[in-house]
């Protein structure tokens, strides 16, 4: 078993004052030391920096993804009837599931959620960026993250899923309590944060039942419709399967392309030359938000716990322990990236970690690609001119997820 070497670095620093609106240095400062490094600050774990190892383990099935173990003895018995369904859900998210089981239902759902359906919305994420962008025009001011960059993918997915895009203010708060499991999977909560998370959970699903139900009654032409009627060798999803991964779905399907519009708006705002470059050539588009996917991605974190020892750079990691994987570190590896710290918004060797990599590569990023290209390209063509509303921004206290609270924007 490894020992904590003599320094106190600790990736549990992300959350400090001084590394929460920028986390790079640290990331720098612990590969430094050691790229592949024992954790006790983080309650001991090996955390991963470098790019060569954070990909080689995101590749490797020796390291299982199967983390969402929430131990449900701790559950008083009046509180179960609500508590033990949302868990049993969770566990079953394509998020969380190793080969076979993985296979099979990313297998079900990517069915759903085809290329061809993702460029059939083209026009329709076009329409609903046009109109979100519409009153800032007579205002001469935005907040961004409420009024831009969060209603856009959610009404976006709430639509794919035959969900009313005006319930999505509902979707909030309980996206906010998915997450928050996702953040620590219930370590550093407390017995009330966690039971909380849950019930958010729990809500979360029986609205989808609801919407599942007039479904069945009235069937439609969605994601949701499609999920249901999936079938690959005889199988379908079950009712934990559907329900976990609707969830998952919409929640990821909005959050983190929130937090890809609102970062990579800042880095513009704060990249004068850049953001002109983009405006004066806006076929750069693509390569734009592949730089700002890079620059400053949505998700910094991902956790595996291994199934049998490894070897990674001479250290011994033992079966059982886990290991958390650093995209935004890897994303700002010098080995792999030129300056990494520079935002170039025509960098070509762009093969970034923010989607993740291998099996669990993130099913929707062929759509928070194209949703950023067309917010980007409509928000810089709609006002040539903005400029960032505050001298500083807060971003939400997460390891997992990178976003801001808010974004004001004068133009």
């Amino acid at each position: 078993m490894a020992t904590q070497s003599e320094h106190e670095l600790s990736l549990r620093q992300m959350l400090d004052e001084e590394y929460l609106s920028n986390p790079y240095p640290l990331y720098h400062q612990l590969r430094a030391t050691d790229p592949v490094y024992w954790d006790e600050g983080q309650g001991g774990c090996w955390v991963l920096t470098g790019y060569t190892e954070v990909i080689a383990c995101l590749r490797d099935q020796r390291f299982s993804a199967a983390r969402m173990n929430i131990d449900t003895s701790w559950i008083p018995e009046e509180l179960k009837e609500r508590l033990e369904p949302p868990i049993s859900a969770l566990t079953r998210q394509m998020l969380f599931l190793d080969p076979p089981d993985h296979t099979r239902l990313r297998g079900l759902v990517s069915r759903a959620f085809t290329p061809r359906m993702v460029e059939k919305l083209r026009p329709r994420i076009q329409q609903i960026v046009n109109e979100l962008l519409a009153p800032a025009r007579e205002k001469g001011q935005m907040e961004v993250i409420s009024e831009f960059a969060y209603p856009l993918p959610a009404i976006v997915i709430a639509e794919m899923l035959g969900v009313p895009s005006e319930d999505r203010e509902r979707f909030t708060q309980w996206t906010r309590d998915f997450g928050a499991l996702l953040d620590g999977g219930g370590t550093g909560m407390t017995f009330e944060e966690v039971v909380q998370s849950l019930l958010g959970v729990n809500e979360f699903m029986e609205y989808f039942r609801g919407i599942i139900q007039q479904q069945r009654e009235t069937p439609r032409d969605n994601l949701l419709q499609a999920m249901q009627e999936a079938e690959e060798q005889g199988d379908m999803l079950s009712e934990n399967e559907l329900l976990g991964n609707c969830v998952l779905l919409l929640a990821a399907g909005h959050g983190t392309t929130t937090h890809l519009i609102g970062n990579g708006l800042l880095a513009l705002l704060r990249h004068p030359e850049q953001m002109q470059a983009l405006q004066a050539d806006p076929s750069l588009l693509p390569l734009a938000v592949m730089e700002l996917l890079r620059y400053d991605s949505p998700v910094q974190l991902t956790s595996r716990l291994l199934k049998e020892d490894v070897q990674i750079r001479g250290k011994k990691i033992e079966a059982g322990q886990e290991v958390l994987l650093c995209l935004g570190a890897a994303n700002h590896d010098p080995a792999q990236f030129a300056q990494p710290d520079t935002l170039d918004l025509r960098r070509q060797e762009n093969r970034h970690l923010a989607f993740g990599q291998g099996i669990h590569f993130c099913l929707g990023a062929p759509l928070a690609r194209v949703e950023a290209e067309i917010a980007f390209g409509a928000f810089l063509k709609t006002f040539p001119h903005p400029r960032l509303g505050v001298e500083t921004v807060e971003y939400l206290p997460s390891q997992v997820f990178r976003g801001l609270n808010t974004l004001p924007v004068v133009f």
